[in-house]
């Protein structure tokens, strides 16, 4: 199948206007997308591979797909490796993908790649070590992926256009009225005539409109232009009424547009602002905005000098990067209605095992589906539930097929589950990993126990208001950096109210997020560190925190030791949102330091003395007693 695809591809790339050497297929949509409905699954569907990162190159004689180690494992097992190279990215030998082609194109050679998919961010540098190497970087504006797929009677779906729903102040905190003024504030200062928002998440959080075009993420495919006067959105449908009268009680008058006309309104607008200006007019857009949008916005087909583009990190980025006290207010809620699932999961599927019975990875999932939809605001997973046990709980982003035989979570597995909940009033992402028996072997309890050491080291970190997230990573790997292990990921990402479960500008990993502008108070992020021994088992522990200020004064483990501020740049920490045990049986105690060990019975006494009364209250009297064994306080005894 690979090979009649690829073949198929380097044929239209050879009939080309101008032949192509190179073509690129990156994993983001028009919206640069993490996550991507199936009409945009491009990359997948030519190499096979269905990791949520990577962007594959095929030439007239290879094929390659750049990924990093958390698809190592997963591109091994899908791919067809004698057509595909896998390109492993987080490995400093292995050249980038600009590197690549200088080294292995002719003088000459002409790459190309749809420049929807491709952001100014990555267009411009590409193109400049092209440049140098007399190569060339041109758009191609027909995606060869979608034509081929075509050409073999296998036709990309059709673009989802689900209903959009509103959300009011009540979760949100602040009406979209109010979040477009203070966007046309930020416009005057940078003296932008417009801003495009072209990011899926941006435009729902800036209108408190919620959708479901992608799966696990509650967005609606939109673009977004807001003038000082004007606000145009652009759908692949109309409005409802539902819709409409909530824009109104949120005071935003705008008019609807087509989605397929943003590229023509944009070069309409740029005529139409070029005449009235002499050019001086400049829009605003993110420079993950597409390479085609950025285009369109400048009026490069249209007008004799382009308008300036203000191209950088967008304002609605950092804007829904601070959550107010509502959105807060919120995650805390929602964590805890969120935790009661969990437990509940975890406590059936041990009654399971113990008992004999055959529970498969998949009937784990569904069974923790069943507990979270009970939860009140419940709108659906945050993302497909990885649920590994034994060997698959080693690769990073796994998905089990319910087609053909599904894997039995045996009693001495050690089974990784990682979940999460979109809820009205908040998000939620969780990883637990527990041993069936719970009886774990020395090799696996040590890595258990220095996991959780990583985890609790950035979760008790004190750090000044402003450092990047990047120089937390180093905390969570400490003590498996102590014995030569290491994991193939980040240790935390930013997280959406009630949107994108992975959320930017900010996170904590080895490679500094590029456009992160320091950490603030009222930031959500994960806190994963993890631990994988391919073939044998899997390990992380993942919550989520919320960043908030300390003093002297403060309920941090750390507050009282506080000697300054940084000279008065403030303190922060993290306090922990997610509520639901780490496993005893798993923890070497003679591991943990005196502060860890405290800091883990305070943990327990917290989740038990908050889930606890709940489960009371609603007669989950087992469920009481089982949360009740499992926060007991540990002892070196």
């Amino acid at each position: 199948m690979s090979v009649q695809r690829l073949a198929a591809l380097r044929a239209l790339m050879a009939s080309q206007p101008q032949p192509l050497a190179a073509y690129i297929i990156p994993t983001a949509d028009a919206h640069n997308s993490e996550y991507i409905a199936p009409v945009d699954a491009r990359r997948e569907w030519i190499s096979c591979f269905t990791g949520s990162a990577g962007t594959a190159v095929v030439t007239t004689s290879t094929a390659l797909v750049w990924t990093d180690g958390r698809y190592y494992t997963q591109f091994q097992r899908e791919a067809d490796l004698a057509a595909w190279t896998l390109m492993k990215q987080s490995q400093t030998e292995t050249p980038t993908l600009e590197k690549w082609l200088t080294s292995n194109l002719s003088e000459g050679a002409v790459v190309g790649v749809d420049p929807h998919t491709f952001t100014r961010d990555e267009w411009n540098p590409l193109q400049t070590a092209l440049t140098k190497h007399n190569m060339q970087l041109i758009p191609v504006s027909l995606n060869l992926v979608d034509e081929v797929r075509r050409q073999l009677g296998d036709p990309p779906p059709k673009r989802p256009n689900n209903a959009i729903i509103p959300l009011p102040l009540e979760y949100t905190g602040k009406t979209a009225g109010e979040k477009i003024q203070e966007l046309r504030e930020k416009m005057a200062q940078k003296k932008a005539s417009a801003l495009v928002i072209t990011a899926l998440d941006e435009v729902a959080y800036t209108l408190n409109l919620r959708g479901s075009d992608i799966q696990y993420n509650p967005v609606f495919f939109s673009y977004l232009i807001i003038t000082p006067t004007e606000v145009k959105l652009l759908t692949a449908s109309d409005l409802s009424t539902a819709v409409r009268e909530h824009l109104d009680r949120e005071q935003v008058q705008l008019q609807r547009l087509p989605l397929s006309d943003v590229e023509p309104v944009l070069k309409g607008m740029a005529k139409k602002l070029s005449e009235e200006g002499n050019g001086k007019h400049s829009i605003w857009l993110s420079s993950d905005a597409s390479e085609a949008i950025h285009r369109a916005a400048a009026g490069v087909d249209v007008l004799k000098t382009p308008l300036n583009l203000i191209s950088e990190i967008s304002p609605v980025a950092l804007m829904k990067l601070i959550k107010n006290e509502v959105e807060l207010q919120g995650f805390r809620e929602c964590h805890k209605r969120d935790g009661i699932a969990v437990v509940r999961l975890l406590k059936w599927l041990h009654d399971q095992i113990d008992c004999g019975k055959t529970v498969t990875e998949i009937q784990a999932a569904d069974k923790l589906l069943e507990f979270r939809k009970e939860e009140s605001n419940f709108m659906g997973p945050s993302f497909e539930t990885i649920p590994g046990a034994g060997p698959n709980g080693a690769i990073i982003h796994y998905s089990p097929s319910r087609d053909g035989v599904q894997k039995v979570i045996e009693k001495d597995d050690m089974f990784l589950l990682d979940s999460g909940s979109q809820y009205k009033d908040g998000t939620t992402d969780i990883t637990r990993t527990r041993h069936m028996s719970r009886s774990p072997t020395s090799e696996q309890k040590s890595a258990f126990t220095r996991v959780l050491k990583g985890q609790i080291m950035v979760g008790s970190a004190l750090f000044p208001q402003g450092v990047k997230g990047n120089v937390l990573d180093s905390f969570a790997r400490h003590s498996l950096w102590e014995v030569g292990l290491d994991y193939a990921h980040g240790t935390g990402h930013g997280v959406g109210h009630f949107l994108n479960v992975h959320e930017g500008p900010s996170g904590v990993s080895w490679r500094p997020y590029p456009h992160d502008p320091g950490l603030k108070p009222a930031q959500i992020l994960s806190n994963e560190p993890g631990y994988y021994k391919v073939g044998s088992f899997g390990i992380r522990h993942e919550d989520l925190v919320e960043t908030i200020k300390v003093t002297k004064d403060s309920n941090h483990p750390r507050a009282s030791g506080l000697q300054g501020d940084y000279d008065g740049r403030g303190v922060l920490g993290f306090h922990t949102l997610t509520l639901v045990p780490h496993q005893r049986d798993c923890i070497d105690v003679t591991m943990l330091t005196d502060f860890e060990l405290t800091y883990l019975n305070a943990y327990h006494m917290r989740v038990f003395d908050t889930l606890g009364p709940i489960l009371k209250q609603r007669g989950l009297n087992e469920d009481y007693k089982w949360l009740q064994q499992e926060c007991d306080p540990m002892t070196r005894g």
